[in-house]
């Protein structure tokens, strides 16, 4: 779940940020823009542990895909 606060509101109360990202991220703004994002270190070092090429293909993660399948016949070759 990720937390958005202002750059003013994070400047003002950093401790609530700190809490907040033992949740999840928190998404810091400026101007209304996201800028900044605060992570807890356990969720940054995940982040920056090399993944091998198999163990991302062997990932259980919910990845939605629609397939599209074309009903058109496929046009001779010119040659």
């Amino acid at each position: 779940m990720t937390t958005t606060v202002s750059a003013r509101a994070f400047n003002q109360d950093v401790s609530a940020a700190k809490r907040a990202a033992d949740t999840g991220p928190v998404l810091i703004t400026d101007r209304g823009e996201p800028a900044y994002v605060l992570l807890s270190i356990a969720e940054y070092r995940a982040m920056r542990t090399p993944r091998s090429l198999l163990s991302t293909l062997q990932a259980d993660d919910d990845i939605e895909f629609d397939s599209v399948v074309s009903r058109e016949l496929p046009r001779p070759a010119e040659l």
